[in-house]
């Protein structure tokens, strides 16, 4: 006889996603197509992080030791699908990108001095950082091909180069960069991770770049840097670059699939009730129509079965590391990818033209998230690397 499967949460994980459901519903989706739709530095996000921190919820990632609660990837999983509701959810719980990445390589790699300057203050959520990796003229599918160099001047190095896409550079106080240190190495020992303190001499903000069209600043912001002689202080081991980035984006793709879920159900919840509400005849509408029934139904399902397999990810990677979970994570960012961008185009669909005004967090989801398929891996590496490893 087979053993039952229990795929219940802990009464205690159980317990955390609940209280942090009700607040998200009370507190944060109601306002967040408005809050949109102004400057970042003016909307009432900090009482909210207080009100998250007073009851013990903040930073769910960090260790208790850094003030956070010490989620294990499986549980800080369902709590981030809470947050990915609302596209403030993760930073109102100081654990927003690239911060939650940025806080994980400072655990692991940084010095105890570094930890207390460029960690504690982000943890404490006083500060945030940004990360620049990705280049506008190397192709960023492949970061042994970066361009950016970094060259070493006495005890320190300089780093000369453009980046772009560094998300939150506007307003971070410090910056991880990936630059070449010796480019004649082998291609995965060519590059370094380096910490920069901003503002910095010769680093220039170039722009907030505009993303479908809209601009952003802060936190929401996507920065291109121009790095010229700027001093910077090694993170980790000189060449251990592309080793840091890999370490930084295991996790992180559990983070993002499981924000993406949590996209698709907000999503999904505002089609359910448009598609409820929206009147064809007198007696008739929009969730009577066959098409729509049967559209929703096979998004229900993708969305079931699409969680089902993150959160294998994510325990497998717990329970076995990175190493052994490194396809299941290829498939799961091409796959939860592709489902977020069907999810929340039907959505805008049954919206009709509501669904292309900025009246609903919709129109935003569908610019924002379409760079799923793209950063963080393209879908089209990721189906190249899990297909290769599947077929044997």
């Amino acid at each position: 006889m087979m053993a039952a499967m229990d795929f219940s949460p802990a009464p205690a994980t159980q317990a955390l996603v609940d209280a942090i459901r009700a607040f998200m519903a009370a507190e944060v989706l109601p306002h967040d197509a408005e809050w949109l739709q102004q400057p970042f530095d003016e909307l009432p996000l900090e009482p909210l992080r207080d009100h998250v921190r007073a009851q013990g919820w903040w930073a769910p990632s960090l260790p208790r030791a850094w003030g956070g609660l010490g989620l294990d990837l499986v549980d800080l999983a369902l709590v981030g699908e809470v947050l990915g509701q609302s596209p403030f959810g993760h930073y109102l719980f100081g654990c927003q990108a690239p911060d939650a990445g940025n806080m994980e390589l400072l655990l692991a790699f940084g010095t105890p001095t570094q930890q207390e300057r460029f960690l504690r203050p982000v943890a404490e959520g006083r500060q945030r950082g940004c990360f620049a990796m990705t280049e506008p003229d190397t192709p960023g599918s492949n970061p042994t091909q970066l361009a950016c160099r970094a060259r070493r001047e006495g005890d320190h190095f300089v780093l000369d180069g453009r980046k772009w896409f560094a998300t939150g550079a506007d307003g971070a106080a410090y910056a991880l960069v990936m630059a070449v240190t010796n480019p004649d190495a082998p291609p995965h020992q060519r590059a370094s991770v380096f910490l920069v303190p901003l503002p910095a001499p010769g680093l220039t903000l170039v722009r907030n770049i505009p993303i479908m069209g809209h601009g952003g600043q802060g936190w929401a912001s996507h920065g291109e840097l121009q790095f010229d002689g700027v001093q910077a202080e090694l993170l980790g081991e000189e060449g251990a670059g592309f080793m840091l980035g890999q370490a930084r984006l295991g996790p992180g793709r559990i983070h993002h699939c499981m924000r993406w879920l949590g996209v698709c159900e907000r999503a999904f919840a505002l089609m359910a009730a448009r598609a409820r509400g929206r009147s064809l005849t007198a007696d008739k509408t929009l969730a009577d129509q066959p098409l729509l029934q049967a559209a929703a139904a096979a998004l229900r399902a993708r969305i079931d079965a699409a969680r089902l397999l993150v959160l294998h990810t994510a325990w497998t990677i717990e329970k076995q590391g990175f190493k052994e979970a490194r396809t299941q994570v290829s498939l799961i960012k091409f796959h939860v990818a592709q489902l977020l961008q069907d999810v929340v185009d039907q959505a805008v669909q049954v919206h009709g033209a509501l669904g292309l005004t900025s009246d609903t967090v919709l129109a935003y989801f569908y610019a924002h998230e379409r760079g799923a398929r793209i950063y963080d891996g393209p879908d089209e590496v990721h189906l190249l690397a899990a297909g290769k490893q599947v077929l044997r």
